[in-house]
């Protein structure tokens, strides 16, 4: 958008445009006011043609542009400073082997949970995220950033048993998570935690305390139970025992406990679909809201007026010492 910081400077184009018709007509008497006889009528030349124009309308232009100049055009640019506090989250996701589970068809459990914290991540904007893996232990693989695209690399880069320990630590992955997140200045803190078994090692075996722990930071809990209904298979890679089966082993009761102790809410998936559905659930609930704060830059443009005008005013200034000079 084109504004003008000083308009009022338009008001010099109406005398301009006034001397200039008077001029003009003015020049047109001169001969006949002088009293002279009317010489034989002769065809000017090219030369005498733009002698009575260019000077005079060359001047003129030159000053409309200066007048123009005057004004100070500006491009005005609006923008928007996005919010400097909003929501912390530290997604806690469960790498134990049992996530191999080929119970979310047609992906395993932890490639389902993958693609979904993944798509959960694209859908947010201005808050920080880090990211917890556990197994038989609590490793942070990525700190609260507003890197998504990292946040989204770390995830999909993330493997089964990647800790090199075998079982569940669920109280080690919240204790990992509320230390990261505890001493956060953010509006709303968030720990989305994805399992689907239970906690059966690690140093935290006592997961209301940790969850009592994660409370008395104001870190709120959301924890999900990725596991069908029944027994699931588990590929080996060996041809002589291709798969293996497992029991359903979810803790729902401690999951809902530790989600109700924080103020969160607990989730149970048996498809992907669900999964999907969970997330988008949270993500709804969990968001900053906020007025944006909207900014105007602006950019003079009076040199694409100045300096076109001074060009004129120099081009005809070499004309009338060449090609338009008279000789007295």
């Amino acid at each position: 958008m084109i504004v003008l910081k000083s308009p009022w400077a338009l008001l010099l184009l109406l005398p301009l445009a006034i001397m200039a018709a008077l001029a003009a007509a003015q020049a047109g008497r001169r001969l006949r006011s002088a009293g002279v006889p009317a010489p034989m009528p002769v065809q000017p030349g090219l030369r005498s043609r733009l002698f009575r124009v260019i000077p005079f309308w060359t001047r003129v232009l030159a000053i409309g542009l200066l007048i123009l100049a005057l004004t100070r055009p500006q491009k005005a640019s609006r923008g928007e400073v996005p919010p400097t506090e909003g929501i912390d989250i530290m997604l806690a996701l469960d790498t134990s082997y049992s996530m191999a589970a080929m119970d979310f068809s047609p992906y395993n459990r932890m490639d389902a949970a993958k693609m979904a914290a993944g798509d959960f991540v694209k859908k947010r904007r201005n808050d920080r995220i880090g990211v917890t893996v556990f197994g038989g232990a609590a490793l942070l693989t990525c700190p609260l950033t507003l890197d998504y695209q990292s946040v989204l690399e770390l995830i999909d880069s993330a493997e089964l048993n990647m800790t090199g320990a075998d079982g569940t630590a669920i109280g080690d992955a919240i204790v990992t998570a509320v230390n990261h997140l505890k001493d956060s200045k953010a509006k709303s803190k968030v720990i989305i935690l994805l399992t689907d078994g239970r906690s059966n090692t690690g140093l935290i075996t006592d997961l209301p305390l940790a969850a009592r722990t994660a409370q008395a930071h104001d870190i709120k809990i959301y924890t999900i139970g990725t596991a069908g209904k029944g027994r699931a298979q588990i590929p080996t890679g060996n041809p002589l025992q291709p798969v293996l089966y497992i029991d359903e082993d979810l803790d729902e009761p401690t999951l809902r406990e530790i989600a109700a102790i924080t103020g969160g809410e607990f989730y149970r998936a048996k498809n992907y679909e669900e999964l999907a559905g969970i997330y988008s659930k949270i993500d709804s609930m969990e968001k900053t809201t906020f007025e944006a704060k909207v900014f105007t830059s602006y950019r003079d443009l009076y040199e694409y007026l100045l300096v076109p005008a001074l060009l004129l005013l120099a081009g005809l200034f070499v004309l009338e010492r060449t090609y338009f000079r008279t000789i007295p």
